[in-house]
């Protein structure tokens, strides 16, 4: 087991693991794939919307449900954790960091951030090999 530690500290750079294998078998988390699953997801669930706090809970947790939804359709023999993180573009800054302690030969993380003219979405999926 190893420790791996992700920061993202920028939100104006997109974000992906680099110790993540690029292997396209099953028990190895491809981030590439996962980029791109969450990219559709968020814009399928957010194109053309402008920020309203009102809704941002139900957008939260729909973009959270359809990128879970979509993972789980890979059939793949991982655990999935997906987080969702919108927030209004006021020039304010944001800063988060986390630590996984997993196997990084199967493990892996991919953070997507995605930005219209009113706001920010920051999701991030975390794979664990089951």
């Amino acid at each position: 087991m190893f420790q791996n530690k992700i920061v993202l500290s920028d939100i104006s750079q997109p974000f992906q693991n680099s110790n993540s294998p690029k292997m396209d078998d099953d028990d190895q988390f491809v981030p590439d794939d996962v980029q791109k699953i969450v990219k559709d997801n968020i814009e399928a669930c957010l194109t053309d919307t402008t920020y309203e706090v009102e809704k941002v809970n139900q957008w939260s947790a729909r973009v959270s449900e359809q990128c879970l939804t979509a993972l789980s359709k890979l059939k793949k023999n991982f655990k999935y954790v997906v987080t969702c993180s919108i927030m209004q573009k006021t020039g304010a800054g944001l800063h988060t960091a986390s630590s996984c302690y997993w196997d990084s030969t199967t493990d892996g993380t991919c953070t997507v951030r995605w930005e219209n003219k009113t706001m920010y979405c920051i999701v991030t999926v975390f794979g664990l090999a089951i």
